[in-house]
């Protein structure tokens, strides 16, 4: 059992967060798959992207906001 590295990404409304996640590959099972304590990390920050709390996102996540281009 290895563990690796991975950026996910969470869009909610105006913003996207980008969350360092560590992802368990395994030679058996659903491999590869998230703890669930880095499960639990990406759920906390939608729900506090959900309701507008910046500040509780950004503990565990970069925080971006998307902008319409006018073409």
């Amino acid at each position: 059992m290895k563990k690796r590295r991975k950026t996910k990404y969470i869009h909610e409304g105006q913003y996207v967060a980008e969350v360092d996640v560590k992802l368990i590959d395994a030679a058996e099972g659903w491999a590869p798959y998230l703890s669930l304590e880095e499960a639990l990390k990406l759920d906390d920050v939608r729900a506090a992207l959900r309701r507008g709390d910046l500040k509780a996102a950004s503990k565990a996540a970069r925080l971006y906001r998307m902008q319409p281009i006018a073409v």
